[in-house]
């Protein structure tokens, strides 16, 4: 009883305290936008803070969706990851931005196992969908291109290219998946989790 409690208690842990941070990141950002919006104003427009707060995520995603912004962050990441105290709060709230990340990218992807990285040894992954024409070099053999997480760091991992006959879907959804993978295997998941996932009548 009590290993199943610790268990639930480190598995909350890994999903509440990384959105529970960002929001006070966000909530912070708004208050400070607010007050120098405020600061500036003979009379402050309410919620003004909140939209600049919007226009400042929409721009900076654009940033960083461009090639040359990619370019741009990680050079800043480069001096930033080099100052000793700036580098471990930088990265640890940079940790925290990419569960949320994590979640949006994956929360609607097939989970499976599969062997890897080879047989006798079998891996938890996302199906990304299959893998692109040039890759499919083998006859009658579809490869699909499997994300593998690496816990407990799940935010990086391996693209791998498996046949779709050696993918076997399990009855674990995407958000318990994610929960097993951040926890380290701490995580308990429903009875019957690797069984074959129910079919849905069409």
């Amino acid at each position: 009883m009590t290993t199943t409690l610790w268990k639930s208690f480190l598995a909350g842990l890994a999903v509440l305290i990384p959105t529970w941070a960002t929001v006070l990141i966000l909530w912070t950002l708004f208050k400070a936008l607010d007050n120098v919006v405020g600061s500036h104003m003979s009379d402050p427009i309410p919620g003004m803070g909140l939209l600049l707060l919007i226009c400042l995520l929409i721009i900076s995603g654009i940033v960083t969706d461009h090639v040359i912004g990619q370019h741009l962050i990680r050079r800043v990441e480069e001096r930033l990851e080099r100052i000793p105290l700036v580098q471990s709060i930088y990265l640890t709230l940079k940790g925290m931005t990419d569960v949320l990340n994590f979640r949006s990218r994956f929360g609607k992807s097939t989970v499976v196992t599969f062997p890897f990285p080879r047989d006798g040894l079998w891996a938890l992954g996302f199906v990304m969908g299959a893998a692109p024409h040039a890759i499919q070099i083998v006859p009658a053999t579809n490869l699909l291109m499997i994300f593998v997480p690496t816990a407990i760091h799940p935010f990086t991992g391996y693209l791998a290219f498996i046949p779709e006959h050696h993918v076997h879907p399990i009855n674990l959804p995407p958000e318990d998946a994610m929960k097993l993978e951040f926890s380290a295997g701490f995580y308990t998941a429903q009875t019957g989790w690797l069984d074959k996932p129910p079919s849905h009548p069409s």
